[in-house]
């Protein structure tokens, strides 16, 4: 069942090298934004906004976790569809309920929306051949036997 879920597909090398990048620059780009986060968690935990209705701590723990556990997974390629459905939840809740899916204005959720497109492309897609993904789950076609 793991292997089926997690292991990359047949993809050329030059689509699992467009993965690569783009699991690379979305993972470390977002990992910027959880850095910041992670490092002023205690002061940013009374007052961190509460789409869920969680609790301030909670929702920011678990903006902590996509936005640097899930991030680095995604950027490394591994386990990465889990990685990807949790860090587009992510995104999804900053764009529809904390932007209220607006695209421009003062308040707008167009980075959370442009991260959120990358992120369900990669669930879908997964980690391509250049993955950790690969190299625990394997996958992908097998050569044919040669005669």
């Amino acid at each position: 069942m793991l292997k089926k879920i997690f292991a990359p597909g047949n993809d050329s090398f030059l689509t699992s090298f467009g993965l690569l990048i783009l699991r690379v620059w979305l993972g470390l780009s977002l990992l910027h934004h959880g850095w910041g986060k992670l490092s002023n968690f205690n002061d940013m935990s009374s007052k961190f906004p509460d789409p869920l209705g969680v609790g301030h701590t909670m929702s920011l723990a678990f903006v902590v976790f996509a936005e640097v556990v899930c991030a680095i997974l995604l950027a490394l390629g591994l386990v990465t569809r889990f990685a990807a459905l949790v860090t587009s939840i992510n995104v999804g809740v900053a764009f529809f309920a904390v932007h209220k899916a607006a695209l421009s204005g003062e308040h707008s959720g167009e980075l959370a929306f442009i991260y959120l497109a990358g992120f369900v492309a990669v669930f879908f897609a997964g980690a391509g051949r250049i993955s950790l993904d690969k190299a625990v789950f394997g996958g992908g076609a097998k050569a044919p036997p040669s005669k």
